[in-house]
């Protein structure tokens, strides 16, 4: 099944030498979003898949109430043919109950014979590891261990051969792919982020609410280095991973950037969202840009796009309901699900 979408782009323009003049955080000057698809119900996690898989398309899941779609997405940036975006849907996929998270396998390829595998989590405080060749083989495999809200979960991302999650439970656990738990790390309060070293693959971020980023060693399975926020709640929290020595995270209404390799406390942190921040995520195509969403409102949920060398966020938008933020692994381009919807902005970089 093929969606296609031709929105007339909305360019942010910089004077040479200049900055953006963009609003403080109290007015509403968002733009609409650069590209989207429709979806057939409501979104509440949206995932690009961060590895390449052997396509000139990405990867990209969505998932809502009892349901995960897989598909491929290609935008006008990387291909003249495309008017907009193309997606292409791979595959539906029943899901027990709502997705509240997801994370993509690097084993998922498009090339040869193709492989899908990502996990879920949802509120039995279950994950669910799903595998398909696209034909015939499908597979599940349930996870069983947390005793309270899952919050996050990524895979290693060199093999993909074990999942970490983060949960409610104050605990972040590791797991095989058969589901065997090889450690359980104990937290001093709920974790909320959990982040792999993206060459070492024994080294893990865990984000805590109370407002504490610890990096532990896996083998010893011990802290080896701590951040500190000065406030909380901390919702979300992210490694920066094409330069590791950065961190970022959402807290209260802030956000706030550490260089680990300085201090436990941030180098900058500045105000954003007056509903409160909810999610930071870092762009994977440049080192100096990351989005923040606030908390879903009533109406809509605020996106920001910022840049370090910019006082003010480069990009502001909203989403009808938004839920879920993710980016594109070589593109300036996000994403946020949302009423029977994905949004997609670019930014000029």
């Amino acid at each position: 099944m093929r969606r296609c979408c031709d929105l007339t782009r909305n360019k942010l323009s910089l004077p040479v030498g200049g900055s953006a003049r963009t609003p403080s955080m109290q007015e509403d000057c968002s733009r609409g979003p650069s590209y989207t698809v429709t979806c057939d119900d409501y979104v509440h996690v949206v995932e690009f898949s961060p590895f390449g898989c052997g396509s000139p398309a990405s990867l990209l899941a969505y998932g809502g109430n009892q349901y995960v779609v897989v598909g491929t997405c290609q935008f006008q940036e990387e291909d003249m043919e495309i008017e907009g975006v193309e997606f292409n849907v791979l595959r539906a996929f029943h899901h027990d109950l709502r997705v509240d998270a997801l994370a993509w396998s690097p084993e998922s390829r498009l090339d040869g014979i193709p492989t899908l595998r990502f996990c879920t989590a949802a509120a039995d405080r279950k994950l669910r590891l799903l595998t398909s060749d696209l034909q015939q083989r499908h597979e599940v495999k349930v996870m069983e261990g947390h005793t309270s809200y899952i919050n996050h979960l990524v895979f290693e991302p060199t093999e993909g051969k074990q999942i970490a999650s983060v949960s409610d439970d104050h605990t972040c656990r590791v797991w095989d792919l058969d589901g065997t738990q090889s450690c359980a790390l104990r937290l001093r309060s709920p974790g909320v982020s959990v982040c792999w070293h993206p060459e070492e693959a024994f080294k893990l971020m865990v984000a805590e609410k109370k407002g504490t980023i610890r990096f532990y060693d896996l083998l010893s399975q011990q802290a080896i280095l701590s951040l500190d926020c000065g406030q909380s709640p901390l919702l979300s929290a992210d490694w920066c991973l094409t330069n590791t020595i950065k961190v970022g995270a959402v807290a209260g209404n802030d956000w706030l950037i550490w260089d680990i390799t300085r201090s436990s406390y941030p180098q900058e942190k500045r105000p954003a969202h007056v509903d409160k921040a909810r999610l930071f995520k870092w762009s994977r195509a440049n080192e100096n840009l990351f989005a923040t969403t606030g908390c879903p409102g009533k109406i809509s949920t605020q996106l920001l796009i910022h840049h370090l060398g910019h006082p003010q966020p480069v990009t502001v938008g909203s989403a009808a309901v938004g839920s879920g933020l993710s980016w594109h692994r070589t593109l300036p381009l996000c994403v946020i699900g949302g009423d029977r919807k994905l949004s997609f902005w670019m930014t000029e970089m």
